[in-house]
């Protein structure tokens, strides 16, 4: 996989994706959702972003995103893009037996491919992924009530032991990129984030992000118990959109699952479908209540604006003025576009066919997006809000 990424990256440097001014925001921010075996297509993303000069000042992410992210922010700009395609290469799933047989399945249409992927996907359910997850010897129905054993069908230890081969902690720590990934404390049923600003980020705090249960067991954090952010909320859009203090902002928020789809017509899609729905997080709806909520920003800051000079010291007025602040947004949104023989299995579908499948996506997506020069240009809406989707904007 890293090979082919060197090819393409060498044979698209003329493209007008290529920026070489960074773009007139005070944060270029990165949002990644979670997905599963899908996150491939968000390192083909940050391949992209990074060959256009776009470097992160903030990355934040949920699940397989908060994984994706702290590669990110756990590495030197210049070794970001290989380390992610390094990591998706050490999880990906090889059969020992019969290989050649299932590949021969990619090149005789969707019917085939669909059934090479669901085969690939009951590989990796049944003996694991590599340096990711393994199935547990006993089946948690046949542990003691209250061992860490009986809440999970998978042993994450492993995902520890890869986390640090790929991510330098210390570097995250730094604060030289801010970092955020989202998780669920189990007992409360609070969502919270995990932000570098606020915490020193280790290992678990990457791995609670991505404790989706039933699979995966909850991560102890200073006493308490997380499961997967997605569980509430599959996508960091609003933690980071109404941080304080506010900033002109390019945000890429990059999206596994989509909330537009087709009507079911069997219960293989229904699942499908439904997976899509429960995990797209409502992207566009946040989009339009963002937009909403900076109309009322702006509205705040003209009333404030009246306000007699006796009243500017008041609390009120103290309290009031962070939130009218004027600040501008650019929302540039890459969704993964799911294949007709992609099914509800494909979320934990490790093949290298799929994984450099997704990739490649991610990629020519974000090179089509950057293409058109408004992405990186100031909004000049009055709410100073611009939405961007290639599939519904996009033109080339």
């Amino acid at each position: 996989m890293a090979l082919a990424l060197r090819a393409r990256r060498s044979s698209a440097r003329a493209k007008t994706h290529l920026h070489e001014e960074r773009p007139p925001f005070e944060c270029v921010a990165l949002l990644l959702q979670g997905g599963g075996a899908l996150g491939a297509y968000q390192a083909g993303v940050y391949q992209a972003l990074a060959e256009a000069n776009l470097h992160p000042d903030w990355v934040a992410g949920i699940s397989i995103g908060g994984i994706n992210s702290a590669i990110i922010a756990g590495n030197a700009p210049g070794r970001r893009a290989d380390a992610l395609s390094r990591f998706w290469e050490r999880i990906i799933t090889n059969p020992l037996w019969a290989p050649s047989m299932i590949e021969a399945l990619y090149s005789h249409g969707d019917v085939a491919r669909s059934v090479a992927n669901q085969f690939r996907a009951g590989f990796a359910a049944a003996f694991g992924v590599r340096g990711f997850f393994s199935p547990r010897s006993v089946s948690p129905w046949l542990q003691p009530a209250g061992a860490q054993e009986a809440t999970s069908y998978y042993d994450t230890s492993s995902m520890k032991t890869t986390l640090e081969r790929f991510i330098d902690f210390d570097r995250i720590n730094s604060g030289e990129m801010r970092f955020s990934v989202g998780a669920v404390n189990v007992a409360t049923g609070n969502f919270v984030y995990f932000d570098n600003s606020t915490h020193t980020i280790g290992p678990e705090h990457v791995m609670a992000s991505a404790a989706l249960p039933p699979g995966f067991p909850a991560i102890e954090i200073e006493g308490s118990w997380y499961w997967d952010g997605g569980l509430v909320s599959n996508t960091p859009l609003q933690w980071v959109l109404e941080s304080e203090p506010r900033m002109d902002t390019l945000a890429f928020q990059v999206d596994l699952w989509s909330a537009r789809g087709l009507l079911p017509r069997s219960m293989t899609e229904v699942l499908t479908r439904q997976k899509e729905i429960q995990y797209s997080s409502r992207t566009r709806a946040n989009s339009d209540r963002f937009r909403q909520y900076q109309k009322t920003c702006n509205a705040l800051s003209e009333l404030l604006e009246m306000v007699p000079d006796e009243l500017r010291k008041t609390p009120e007025y103290n309290f009031l003025r962070p939130i009218a602040e004027r600040k501008v947004y650019n929302l540039v949104q890459l969704i993964y576009r799911s294949r007709q023989y992609e099914s509800g299995s494909k979320d934990f579908e490790f093949s290298r066919a799929s994984m450099e499948e997704h990739l490649r996506a991610g990629y020519h997506d974000t090179v089509r997006t950057l293409r058109h020069p408004e992405v990186l240009q100031r909004p000049r809406s009055a709410e100073g809000v611009f939405t961007f989707d290639l599939a519904v904007n996009g033109r080339e």
